[in-house]
């Protein structure tokens, strides 16, 4: 199971509570094991999934680790699974993207300030990153920090783009979109254009169909209308125009690690996999427009006048 606020817990997989005695714990694992066995019409993804399940809790010793809220089957901080990472020395000497902004800064406030609102007025909260907090916490709050974990991840790998490409995290702009706050998620240009991303974990596959992305865990949402909006209103500001549209989301969220769609205004519509988004901007989508190297500086200028940060 994918270590994200959204992922079902182990017992949510096995479908019981987390009180459950052993007994009744290892009944429910046979159960699941033997209906989500692909040999019996099962789903293969799902069978890994109680396995694993079953791995995190299905001993005593495995069941009190997970219980304190380590996660990976070992003993570590609770604070680790998801509080902020700290500042990591760098093992090379390759230059890095030139990058501005704080990916995941603003998803951080929203939820911290969701989750106190939540746990009740005067409450102290210790450690609000404290797993067994987030997990019992609304959906819609483990959304906002799971969206804060994407961005960060997809800066990272951004990073790795090198001094040719400059990008943008939490830009402001004034198209917001239903229960998102109104700012672009990231901002790249390179030379195989300008790329308006938006990470998302939604803790569940999507796909892309028609220029839009399609699966249960939306709830109503049309991401890439939203990208393409906040992409329109930046681009507007600085007199450029956006050559990609691109929505990241976690490897085992779609099926491709490269999905590419038609265009919007001129820019190509794409869903990619995590892994796979540093190569699909450093190569270019297909069908979208590369940039000369005045080309890259005049835009780069342009931004540079107009970029507000949220």
């Amino acid at each position: 199971m994918p270590d994200s606020p959204l992922s079902d817990s182990p017992y949510e997989v096995l479908g019981v509570p987390s009180d459950a005695d052993a007994a009744a714990l290892r009944l429910a694992y046979r159960r699941a094991l033997r209906s989500a066995h692909p040999d019996t019409g099962g789903d293969t993804a799902r069978f890994h999934a109680v396995q694993r399940a079953w791995e995190l809790v299905g001993t005593p010793e495995a069941r009190a680790v997970f219980d304190r809220g380590s996660r990976g089957g070992a003993p570590a901080p609770t604070r680790e699974a998801w509080a902020p990472a700290a500042p990591n020395a760098r093992r090379d000497s390759r230059p890095l993207a030139r990058s501005y902004g704080h990916p995941g800064g603003l998803s951080r406030e929203r939820y911290l300030g969701l989750i106190r609102e939540w746990a009740g007025r005067g409450v102290q909260l210790e450690d609000p990153y404290d797993p067994a907090l987030v997990r019992g916490a609304p959906r819609d709050i483990r959304h906002v920090l799971a969206d804060a974990l994407a961005e960060e991840a997809t800066a990272r790998s951004l990073a790795t783009l090198g001094i040719a490409y400059t990008v943008w995290h939490d830009v402001a702009t004034d198209a917001a979109g239903p229960g998102h706050p109104p700012k672009l998620d990231h901002l790249v240009l390179g030379p195989t254009g300008l790329f308006a991303i938006q990470s998302e974990d939604w803790g569940a596959p999507v796909i892309l169909r028609r220029n839009e992305l399609v699966g249960e865990a939306l709830d109503g949402e049309r991401p890439i209308r939203a990208l393409a909006a906040r992409a329109k209103a930046t681009g507007r500001a600085a007199r450029v125009k956006p050559t990609a549209l691109i929505v990241v989301v976690p490897d085992d969220h779609a099926e491709e690690p490269l999905e590419v769609g038609g265009s919007i205004r001129g820019a190509v519509v794409a869903l990619v996999q995590r892994s796979r988004l540093a190569s699909a901007v450093r190569e270019g989508l297909p069908g979208s427009a590369h940039l000369g190297g005045t080309e890259v500086m005049e835009v780069r200028s342009r931004l540079q006048a107009v970029v507000r940060f949220a």
